[in-house]
C-alpha cells in the first residue's frame, strides 16, 4: 500500500496556546478582583468601567470563551490532524478562526466594560459581535467537516464525535438565544420576553455549559488522556454509550435552572427528571476516562500530566454528580441563589476545564518544540498549588451557600424572620470570601508557574511548523454496511451521516421545550393590570442592565414562606409580559428587587447609589456616583420604543411621538421628590452655582441617569393589586 506523505499544521496550534495562555491569565485576574471587590467594595470606586457589574461578564466570557475557547481549539486542531491523518482542510479558515476568535475577545473586552450588554448569562454580547461569532464559528465547523472529508484514517474516533456534536449544537443555541431586535450599534432587545426569554436563555445557558465546557473537553480528555498513559480507551462500546446518551439527554436539563419560578410546572419536571438521567452518561465518560489509567497508575504517580487529567477527570465526576443533585427540587430550595452555586461552578471550571487545559498544554508543548519539558518539578509545584487553590477555592463557598440558605429559612417563635436584614446574611460570609480570594489567588500563581514553564521549554527546543507525516490513502470502497459490520462501525465512516444523526439527537429535547412556549397561548397567563414600561421606566431599565446589578440582585421572589415574609408576594409568570430581556438573576449578593417598587423613598434610592453604606451599614454594594452626574441619553428612547412595538408591547404611535414629554413630566415629578430632602438640595444647588461660574454645562436632575433608574426600581412589582391576585387564583 503506497504512502503519502503530507504535513501537519503546528503554527496554527502554537497561536492557540498562546491565546490560551495569555487570556487565561487575564481572565483568571479579572476574576481575583471582582473576589477582591467582596472584601473592598469601593476598590475602585468612581471607575465606571471597572465597576463590578460591567466587570463581572467580562470575567466570565474571558475564561469561558478566551481561555476555554482557544483551548479547544488548540486541542482540536492538535488532536484532530492526527486522527484523521491530514492536514487542516484549509490553512485560510485555521487563520481566519485564529485572528476573528481573537477579535471577537478583544471586542468583548472592550464593550462589556463600557456597558454594552444584553444581560444575558454566557451570552452577554451585543449583536454585531453574535454575528462575528456565528461567523468564525462556522468557518471553523467548515474546516473540521472539510478534513474529516479528506480524512485518510477510514474511521472517526471518539474525539472527533463530540467535536462534531460541539460545533452542531453550539451553533443552535447561539443562533436561537440571541434573535434580537438591534436599536443601535450597540443596543438590542431579545425576541423573547419574560417566562419565554427565561426558558430559552437557560435552554442555552446550561446547554452552553454542556456543549462548550463538556463535550469538547470529552472529546480532548478521549485523545490526551490515552496518549498521555499511552494505554487505548478503557472501552469502545462504553464511549458510544456515553456520546449518544449524553448528547441526547444534556439538552433536555435548561430547566433546572428555573426551578420554583414562575416557569410553567411541566417544563421544570421535565428538566429535573432529565438532569436525573444525565448522572448515569456523564459517570459513564468518567468512569471510562479514568479505567483507562488501570495499569498506568506507577506513572501517575510520577508524572504531572497524568496526575492534571485524574483531577481534571475526578472534577468533571464531582461536578455532574453535583449538578443533577441539584436538580432535585428540595436541594435547589436550599441552593439557588447562594454561593453553593458558586462552588458547584468553579469546581467544573478550575479542576475539569483548567486542569485538561493544563495537562494538555504540557503534553503538547514538549511535543511542538520536540524537546522535554523544562522542568517536571515545577509542572508538580503547579500541580499542588493549583490543587490547594481550588480546595481553598470552593470548599468556603460551600459553606457560605449552606449558610446563607439557613439564615434565609429562619424564623422566630414568633414567626418573624429571625434575620429580617439582608445584610445579616452577608456580613456572616465575608471570612469564606477572604478564604475564596486566598485560594483563587493560589490558583493564579500556579497558572504563572506554567508560563514561565512553557516559555523556558519552548526556548529550549525547536519549533516545527509544519510536521512532515505520512498515511496510506483511504481507498474508496462502498457506502453500505459490509457483512457482519456493527452498524455504529458503519456510521464512523460516514461523517455527514453522524453528523445529521447528532443533530437531530439535540434538536429533539430543544424543539420539545421550546416551541411549546412560543405556541402556546396559555403558557404565560395575561393579567389585565401589567402595563408596559413608560418610556423613563424603559431608559431606567436600560441602565439597570448597563451595570449589571442583574449580577447581585435577583426579579424572582418564589413561593417559600421565607421569600414571601421578606419580599412580599410571589412572582407570577404574566408579571414579566413586558421585560425584554427578562432579569430574574442567578446569584443574591443582595436582596431580590422584584418587590422593591414604593418600598423606599426616591430619596432613599438617590442615597444608596451615591454611598451605599449610608443607607445600609455594612453593605458591600460599591457606589454608582456617574449614574448621579451623568446627562440621561434621550436620543434612542423613540426607537427603542418602536423596537418594542414590533415586539407586541402596546405602546400606541401618539405615545411614542409624545415620549420626551411624557418623560419630562414623569421626570420633573421624581426630581421634586428628591428636593424634599435638605442635603440633597443643598449639594444640587452647590453643583448648579459650580457650573454657572466656571461655564459649564449644567443637566437639570429631571434629565439625569439616576431619575430613570429611581423611575424603574419604584415601578417594580407594583402592577399586581390585590384584585388581581384573587383574579388569577380564581382562573
Amino acid at each position: 500500500m503506497e504512502l503519502q506523505q503530507f504535513y501537519y499544521d503546528n503554527k496554527i496550534v502554537k497561536k492557540f496556546i498562546i491565546a490560551t495562555m495569555f487570556w487565561g491569565l487575564i481572565g483568571m485576574s479579572v476574576g481575583l478582583l471582582l473576589a477582591t471587590m467582596f472584601l473592598f467594595p469601593n476598590i475602585t470606586d468612581g471607575i465606571p468601567w471597572l465597576s463590578f457589574g460591567r466587570l463581572r461578564p467580562l470575567h466570565t466570557n474571558a475564561v469561558i470563551f478566551a481561555f476555554v475557547g482557544n483551548a479547544i481549539f488548540a486541542g482540536v486542531y492538535y488532536s484532530s490532524q492526527r486522527l484523521l491523518k491530514a492536514r487542516m482542510w484549509s490553512d485560510a479558515l485555521s487563520n481566519f478562526n485564529f485572528w476573528g476568535w481573537q477579535a471577537i475577545i478583544i471586542a468583548a473586552a472592550i464593550t462589556l466594560p463600557m456597558g454594552f450588554t444584553s444581560s444575558k448569562e454566557y451570552a452577554e454580547l451585543e449583536w454585531p459581535i453574535d454575528i462575528a461569532i456565528t461567523l468564525v464559528w462556522v468557518a471553523f465547523g467548515a474546516n473540521l467537516i472539510g478534513t474529516m472529508i479528506k480524512r485518510r484514517q477510514r474511521h472517526l474516533y471518539v474525539a472527533i464525535w463530540f467535536y462534531l456534536a460541539t460545533f452542531v449544537t453550539v451553533a443552535v443555541l447561539h443562533i436561537i438565544n440571541n434573535i434580537e431586535i438591534p436599536v443601535s450599534a450597540f443596543k438590542s432587545y431579545s425576541v423573547y420576553s419574560g417566562v419565554q426569554d427565561a426558558l430559552v436563555q437557560w435552554w442555552y445557558g446550561h446547554n452552553a455549559v454542556a456543549f462548550f465546557l463538556t463535550t469538547p473537553f470529552l472529546g480532548l480528555m478521549y485523545y490526551f488522556v490515552p496518549k498521555a498513559a499511552n494505554r487505548p480507551v478503557y472501552s469502545y462500546r462504553l464511549s458510544i454509550i456515553h456520546f449518544w446518551s449524553l448528547i441526547f439527554i444534556y439538552i433536555w436539563a435548561g430547566p433546572h435552572h428555573l426551578l420554583y419560578t414562575s416557569l410553567p410546572d411541566w417544563a421544570q419536571n421535565l428538566g429535573v427528571a432529565f438532569s436525573i438521567m444525565l448522572l448515569f452518561p456523564s459517570w459513564g465518560g468518567m468512569i471510562n476516562g479514568l479505567l483507562t489509567l488501570r495499569g498506568a497508575w506507577d506513572k501517575v504517580r510520577v508524572d504531572p500530566v497524568l496526575k492534571f487529567m485524574v483531577v481534571a477527570i475526578t472534577g468533571y465526576g464531582m461536578a455532574t454528580f453535583e449538578g443533577p443533585m441539584l436538580s432535585l427540587k428540595n436541594v435547589n430550595a436550599i441552593a439557588h441563589f447562594s454561593d453553593w452555586i458558586i462552588a458547584h461552578v468553579h469546581v467544573g471550571a478550575l479542576a475539569w476545564n483548567g486542569f485538561l487545559t493544563f495537562g494538555m498544554l504540557y503534553w503538547m508543548v514538549p511535543r511542538l518544540f520536540k524537546t522535554q519539558l523544562w522542568s517536571v518539578k515545577l509542572a508538580n509545584v503547579h500541580f499542588w498549588i493549583g490543587t490547594l487553590g481550588i480546595i481553598m477555592y470552593a470548599l468556603p463557598m460551600y459553606v457560605a451557600g449552606f449558610v446563607q440558605a439557613s439564615m434565609w429559612k429562619q424564623f422566630n417563635p414568633d414567626g418573624t424572620l429571625t434575620y429580617g436584614n439582608f445584610l445579616e446574611t452577608v456580613t456572616e460570609i465575608i471570612p469564606m470570601y477572604w478564604m475564596r480570594a486566598i485560594g483563587g489567588s493560589l490558583y493564579i500563581v500556579g497558572a504563572i508557574v506554567m508560563l514561565y514553564n512553557i516559555i523556558k521549554t519552548a526556548r529550549q527546543g525547536s519549533a516545527v511548523e509544519d510536521e512532515l507525516a505520512e498515511a496510506a490513502a483511504l481507498t474508496r470502497v462502498t457506502s453500505k454496511r459490509t457483512k457482519g459490520e456493527a452498524y455504529h462501525s458503519w456510521l464512523e465512516r460516514r461523517p455527514v451521516k453522524l453528523t445529521i444523526f447528532a443533530t437531530i439527537a439535540i434538536l429533539i429535547g430543544g424543539a420539545a421545550q421550546i416551541i411549546p412556549s412560543l405556541l402556546v397561548d396559555d403558557y404565560v397567563p395575561v393579567i389585565s393590570s401589567v402595563k408596559p414600561y413608560t418610556p423613563l421606566e424603559l431608559e431606567g431599565r436600560d441602565i439597570y442592565i448597563r451595570e449589571g446589578c442583574v449580577s447581585c440582585h435577583s426579579q424572582m421572589v418564589r413561593p417559600f414562606r421565607s421569600e414571601v415574609e421578606r419580599y412580599g408576594e410571589y412572582s407570577k409568570a404574566g408579571e414579566y409580559r413586558y421585560d425584554f430581556p427578562f432579569l430574574w438573576g442567578s446569584k443574591r449578593t443582595g436582596p431580590d428587587l422584584h418587590r422593591i417598587g414604593q418600598k423606599y423613598s426616591d430619596n432613599w434610592h438617590l442615597n444608596h447609589m451615591y454611598d451605599p453604606q449610608s443607607t445600609s451599614a455594612g453593605s458591600i454594594m460599591p457606589s454608582y456616583q456617574w449614574i448621579i452626574k451623568d446627562k440621561l441619553d434621550k436620543s434612542d428612547t423613540k426607537t427603542k420604543m418602536r423596537a418594542m412595538q414590533t415586539l407586541g408591547v402596546p405602546y400606541t404611535d401618539e405615545e411614542v411621538a409624545s415620549a420626551g414629554e411624557w418623560m419630562l413630566k414623569q421626570g420633573t415629578k421624581i426630581e421634586k421628590n428628591l428636593y424634599s430632602d435638605p442635603d440633597f438640595a443643598s449639594t444640587y444647588e452647590a453643583d448648579k452655582k459650580y457650573a454657572a461660574e466656571n461655564e459649564l454645562e449644567f443637566t437639570e436632575m429631571r434629565n439625569r441617569e439616576i431619575v430613570a433608574l429611581i423611575a424603574y426600581l419604584q415601578r417594580l412589582g407594583t402592577d399586581i393589586k390585590a384584585k388581581d391576585l384573587q383574579e388569577l387564583s380564581t382562573n
